[in-house]
């Protein structure tokens, strides 16, 4: 695909010849019209290539709400969706056709410049996830930057949590766990976000779990904690 930056007569759009053309996030492309000649048939390679994107495009599928906040910055000449795919392509997507699998302390559905918290603990009781943690007073991070949290359910490929209404000065949540979750793997993982949406933190995964059981009072050893 070729970009077109300046134009004699501008930008190209639709059909012209052999090629197509059209905008994109404010940017100019043609293409190559699509052949009509017989599709040649697929190396192994190629298949195990689709086969790894379809994968990963069907894992992000519950993460899309968060992925769309977490990795805004870092879409600006591609969606979040495929900033996303991009991050976890080769480092938290492992094994081959067709058992892939997920490193879920490597996936990132969030990523950016703002300091994350610190010292996270983690507690479940009564059917309701607590996490605690301390907030230093550090560059471009201010009291009301809102927490994202994220708990994702592998066996039923879902997720829960939420977006905003606790701020960083709160060092403390509780959330209601989903009905559906209880008995089954989680994994937890936290972000941060400005009030404003345009700083993001780089999402710290929590640990995996199992709702029915209570969990450790401190995160386990060897926690990312991202600094800045």
């Amino acid at each position: 695909m070729a970009k077109i930056k300046k134009g004699i007569l501008g930008p190209l759009s639709g059909k012209l010849g052999p090629v197509i053309g059209g905008m994109w996030k404010t940017i100019a492309y043609i293409r190559i019209a699509p052949s009509r000649k017989a599709k040649s048939k697929r190396t192994a390679g190629q298949i195990a290539t689709q086969e790894k994107m379809k994968f990963i495009n069907n894992f992000l599928v519950p993460f899309h709400a968060y992925i769309t906040v977490g990795m805004k910055n870092e879409a600006a000449s591609q969606t979040e969706i495929s900033a996303a795919f991009s991050a976890n392509y080769h480092e938290a997507i492992g094994g081959t056709s067709p058992a892939f699998s997920v490193d879920y302390s490597k996936f990132i559905f969030s990523k950016g410049i703002l300091p994350m918290v610190s010292n996270m603990a983690v507690t479940l009781s009564n059917d309701s996830l607590q996490i605690t943690w301390e907030s230093q007073n550090e560059k471009i991070a201010t009291y009301n930057d809102q927490l994202m949290l994220v708990i994702y359910a592998s066996e039923l490929n879902e997720t829960d949590g939420f977006i905003g209404g606790v701020n960083r000065s709160a060092k403390k949540c509780t959330f209601q766990l989903n009905e559906a979750f209880k008995g089954k793997s989680i994994e937890v993982y936290m972000s941060m976000t400005s009030l404003d949406r345009k700083r993001i933190a780089n999402n710290v995964h929590l640990g995996s779990f199992t709702a029915t059981q209570n969990l450790p009072e401190q995160m386990p050893e060897g926690l990312p904690v991202v600094s800045h």
